[in-house]
């Protein structure tokens, strides 16, 4: 029996955003976030009812444990946690904006515990002691530590028979994409679960077309057994090896759009959790939704309140 149904390792953040109509250069105030997308990822699934881990380092100061306290709400295990006597927290700066201006993010997250993570710091039964170990791209190029820890989870992960879910979640400001494209391909050969974007296929490894050849090709540099490409206000799509499955977004007035990857990835696992892929498909255009429509990264919701709404057909106000 498995201590934990997922368990992740990724960056704490704590998110600095101003509203629409505000300069960061001038700007007076901040709504001030917890963050991190495997953390997202992990801390949605809790609240969805599953048993999950994050592992990660932070500083001990207020900030820190600012994060810490805002995940472990949500029922996430922080036990092997590294806390860290000195050092800094990484944090990152949005700036939401109208056309014709685009919404921007700064990175603040050099140089920080997680970043000086060793191997040797790890927990690692503790970190393969699970149904499925989810990783991200976007903790790879963080530092010359975390470019050997995450292929080493992988190879733990696959010694011990759990699943590895990797979302390629490529940024612009933290490497080229030819960087990404050289590091990711040997990482994501041997994983379970791929999670693509159609920007990131295309960016990365010069795939196009329509959603179906898009995930075919994806299944070309790589073994998983599960290939999802999400397709922005289309949905997504998902391939089995077997069966494409498409799934269309939900209409939703969007008040916060940092997140929404990150819920819909926790929406398919959690379907796949529950032995059913397709429906993972449907939960995941529904959670992403919900980040879309809440303000931070991570989601709120419970594991009725998903079944209802995937359910339902109806934007009434429920009395």
């Amino acid at each position: 029996m498995r201590r934990f149904d997922v368990t992740t390792i990724g960056e704490g953040q704590l998110r600095y955003s101003v509203p629409a109509g505000t300069r960061l250069e001038e700007v007076t105030e901040f709504d001030v976030h917890a963050c991190g997308t495997e953390a997202n990822v992990t801390s949605l699934l809790s609240r969805l009812g599953w048993k999950c881990a994050w592992l990660s380092s932070v500083p001990k100061t207020p900030l820190g444990r600012r994060v810490i306290n805002q995940f472990s709400r949500s029922g996430l295990d922080v036990s092997a946690v590294v806390w860290c006597n000195t050092g800094r927290l990484a944090t990152y700066y949005v700036e939401y904006a109208e056309p014709p201006r685009q919404t921007q993010v700064y990175y603040d997250r050099a140089n920080t515990c997680f970043t000086n993570l060793l191997k040797e710091e790890v927990d690692w039964e503790y970190l393969t002691d699970a149904r499925i170990l989810h990783l991200s791209g976007l903790t790879v190029p963080l530092s010359a530590h975390l470019r050997k820890i995450v292929p080493e989870a992988i190879q733990r992960a696959k010694s011990k028979g759990v699943l590895v879910s990797f979302d390629v979640n490529y940024r612009h400001r933290i490497w080229t994409p030819e960087q990404a494209r050289e590091t990711l391909l040997p990482i994501i050969r041997d994983v379970d679960m791929l999670f693509c974007g159609r920007d990131d296929a295309r960016t990365l490894f010069g795939i196009e077309g329509g959603p179906s050849e898009i995930a075919t090709r994806l299944g070309e540099i790589t073994t998983a057994s599960y290939i999802v490409t999400t397709l922005k206000q289309d949905g997504v799509i998902g391939w089995d090896r077997k069966h494409f499955h498409q799934q269309p977004a939900c209409q939703v007035r969007i008040l916060d759009r940092i997140g929404a990857g990150d819920a819909m990835v926790a929406g398919v696992l959690h379907g796949v959790l529950k032995g059913d892929f397709p429906k993972g498909l449907c939960y995941g255009v529904m959670t992403a939704a919900l980040a879309l429509s809440q303000f931070g990264d991570q989601v709120v919701t419970t594991r009725d309140e998903l079944e209802e709404l995937v359910g339902s057909e109806s934007t009434d106000i429920y009395r």
